[in-house]
């Protein structure tokens, strides 16, 4: 980014282009008419797909119409968009920033690996776009759509700071950030700087006799909000045996410093992430003298 030029952001997310989190994003940084903003984006809710990309055949890609922005709709994964719009073959120049969301739910601790948000910050990461992933702690029956354009408001000082930041040499490239905004935005407790944590939700499954009666989660895999739709037909023939996820309870942090924890105290978490999570020390000093051993091993047929 040369001096004077206005920032050129790329936006993605797992949500798809319809968004309601993507649409606040958009329109929150058009507003500011501080950026160039450039959209490509899932054509359809790609949740919880990680970072799956498409490799065996072409994905199609849609003008489509977005105040403000240059906006393309993908057929492909989160990392399949982002991974286009950093390119050049889609846009005529490389985005200074990556902003992927803003997605509905939380992605925090052990979820971030699931996510489709994360993911598609992590692939302009791989490629050497600085970037960030941005989720709103959607909670039904207490979330309601302005909420997104709160959420998007109160990261613009986060995005605005690194489009400064990354012209300074000494600005790190080996990390990008997974933001988390509380419920409770209007009243959040102010920026914290977090780790990812270890917490899940435990998800089981059981069996259904249609598709209608397991319900859909949502992009946090925790909440059950999406109805099938009135009209919705199954496809699966009557000799298959149908299972639907379910929620089993849930492993959370007490670690103050951790993302999860942080969040559900009110804070607007910053968790610097790396491509992969580094093991813990003690596991790789177990491992370093176990693998010294491992010829002297007995077979287990001796055992």
């Amino acid at each position: 980014m040369e001096g004077g030029k206005r920032g050129t952001i790329l936006i993605t997310n797992d949500d798809g282009i319809d968004a309601p989190g993507l649409r606040a994003l958009v329109d929150s940084l058009v507003n500011t008419n501080l950026f160039s903003v450039l959209v490509c984006a899932p054509d359809s809710e790609k949740s919880a797909v990680s970072h799956g990309i498409t490799w065996l055949h072409p994905i199609a890609v849609k003008q489509v119409n977005i105040d403000g922005a240059t906006a393309f709709a993908v057929s492909g994964t989160p990392a399949d968009c982002a991974s286009l719009g950093v390119s050049k073959a889609l846009f005529p120049t490389v985005p200074d920033l990556v902003v992927s969301g803003i997605n509905k739910g939380s992605n925090c601790g052990y979820h971030i690996v699931y996510s489709g948000t994360v993911a598609g910050a992590r692939e302009a990461f791989f490629n050497d776009v600085p970037s960030i992933s941005i989720s709103y702690d959607w909670i039904k029956g207490k979330s309601n759509l302005q909420d997104f354009t709160l959420a998007a408001q109160v990261c613009i000082p986060i995005i605005s700071a690194i489009l400064v930041e990354i012209k300074n040499p000494s600005f790190p490239r080996r990390c990008f950030l997974n933001i988390d905004v509380p419920n409770n935005v209007a009243n959040h407790k102010g920026y914290k700087l977090t780790k990812q944590g270890k917490s899940i939700i435990n998800m089981g499954w059981r069996q259904v006799i249609s598709e209608t009666e397991g319900q859909k989660m949502s992009s946090d895999m925790t909440n059950t909000d999406t109805e099938t739709p009135k009209n919705f037909e199954s496809s699966v023939s009557p000799e298959h045996l149908l299972f639907a996820r379910e929620v089993r309870g849930s492993v959370l942090d007490d670690d103050d410093d951790t993302d999860y924890k942080s969040l559900k105290e009110g804070y607007i978490t910053v968790s610097p992430l790396a491509a992969l999570s580094n093991v813990e020390v003690d596991c790789q000093a177990f491992f370093k003298n176990w693998l010294q051993s491992v010829p002297e091993l007995p077979s287990p047929s001796s055992l």
